[in-house]
C-alpha cells in the first residue's frame, strides 16, 4: 500500500490490552502497528463463500477449561464437539483458557491465552 493511502488516528485502549498487543507483536517479530493492522484486517474481511461455519464463527473465540474434554480430545463449542490441537503441540493445561486460531474440517487449533497480572 502506498504511503498516500495510509491514515493515522488516535486509539484509546486499556493498558492491559496494549501490553497484550506489544507481547503478541514481539512474539510474532512484528511491529505493534503491523499487528493491529493485521488483526483489524482479518476481523473486517468479507468471508468468501468457501469459508466454513467454523472459520466464520469460531476463529478468535475464547475456550474455557470447562469446554475441553481432554480425555477424549474434544472441545465443545456452540453445542458441537470438535477435535482439537494446541498450537505447537503443547500439552493441555486445565488452568488455562484458550483461543481458537484455526479451523480445518472438524479440528480446531487452540492457543493458550496470556494471563495478565495486576489488573
Amino acid at each position: 500500500m502506498r504511503q498516500s493511502e495510509m491514515t493515522t488516528f488516535l486509539l484509546r485502549l486499556p493498558q492491559a490490552l496494549k501490553r497484550q498487543l506489544e507481547e503478541k507483536a514481539q512474539a510474532d517479530k512484528r511491529s505493534v502497528n503491523s499487528t493491529v493492522v493485521d488483526i483489524i484486517s482479518r476481523a473486517l474481511a468479507v468471508h468468501p463463500t468457501g469459508t466454513s461455519l467454523e472459520q466464520r464463527n469460531f476463529i478468535g473465540q475464547k475456550v474455557t477449561a470447562k469446554q475441553i474434554d481432554a480425555v477424549n480430545g474434544l472441545v465443545h463449542l456452540q453445542g458441537i464437539y470438535y477435535r482439537y490441537l494446541i498450537e505447537g503441540n503443547q500439552e493441555y493445561t486445565p488452568t488455562e483458557d484458550y483461543i481458537v486460531i484455526e479451523a480445518v474440517g472438524n479440528i480446531l487449533t487452540l492457543r493458550p491465552l496470556m494471563k495478565l497480572g495486576g489488573d
